[in-house]
């Protein structure tokens, strides 16, 4: 039996990796081959078809943001108790202010959206962009409404990193949903200057300064990206500043409408549980 496509973790670009990468996408593949079909994430047992790489159970635990939103930003509001007013959003301050949209699906770190994600990101089965897709279409489709031809638009990965983990998981993503909205997918625009550290630990004002300048529109592609209406897609949105970074980019290059789309949002100190 011969392992779906959409199952195996990226090989034509784990070639170009390190040993590492594709010995890890090697033993996906023949795991696949082995053992029955069972979810990555809980080990329940699945069909042969659909070919899918987690469970339903584990794809409904995952916490959609709950409303009410902020209608520029999507993020989460507390009304207040006294008068039941949203208050001022958290988020749009730390966000470019040219960006008009952006969405999320879910608070990441959480007990149940961070497997999925470190299923894609990290344990090399990009087939899961597929699911985190779907949710991500559902839960903020809007972000391309009013927009006419949106162009979806991965944040890159440095090549040091794109050879360790053998592929970008920003550009599943956007050729996911890119099949889901019908928005074509464009990741020639934007390139990384250089190598940045992971923003894991840094604080926002380090991040900030960790991505200034890491990305610029290549010469040969700024007459594409006038007037262009981007739609930025990467895996996570913390502080917003890899996403503003690639932004000025763009904008400096002129494109008319920015807006950001990702899977996971991180929670800040002032979020409720």
């Amino acid at each position: 039996m011969g392992v779906s496509p959409e199952l195996k973790p990226g090989w034509r670009s784990t070639l170009r990796g390190t040993v590492g990468a594709a010995a890890r996408s090697a033993w996906h593949a023949g795991l696949a081959l082995a053992v029955p079909r069972a979810c990555i994430v809980c080990g329940a047992a699945m069909p042969l078809r659909p070919a899918r790489l987690v469970c339903g159970a584990c794809v409904t635990r995952v916490p959609v943001l709950p409303k009410p939103w902020c209608a520029r930003c999507g993020h989460p509001l507390q009304p207040r108790a006294a008068d039941g007013a949203l208050p001022d959003c958290p988020l749009c301050p730390l966000l470019d202010s040219r960006c008009t949209r952006a969405r999320s699906v879910c608070w990441v770190p959480h007990l149940h959206s961070t497997p999925l994600l470190a299923a894609l990101k990290y344990q090399g089965w990009w087939g899961m962009a597929d699911t985190l897709a779907d949710l991500m279409a559902r839960a903020g489709r809007d972000v391309v409404a009013g927009l006419r031809n949106p162009v979806l638009v991965p944040v890159p990965l440095a090549p040091s990193r794109l050879r360790e983990r053998g592929y970008n998981q920003s550009l599943h993503l956007a050729r996911a949903l890119g099949r889901r909205v019908g928005a074509r997918v464009r990741d020639d625009l934007i390139a990384r200057t250089r190598a940045t550290v992971s923003q894991t630990q840094l604080t926002p004002v380090e991040r900030r300064a960790n991505v200034h300048n890491a990305f610029v529109v290549p010469a040969q592609r700024s007459a594409a990206v006038r007037g262009l209406s981007v739609v930025l897609v990467d895996d996570v949105l913390t502080t917003g500043a890899t996403l503003n970074a690639c932004a000025e980019a763009l904008l400096g290059q002129g494109a008319s409408d920015i807006r950001y789309w990702t899977f996971g949002r991180a929670r800040s100190d002032a979020d409720r549980p």
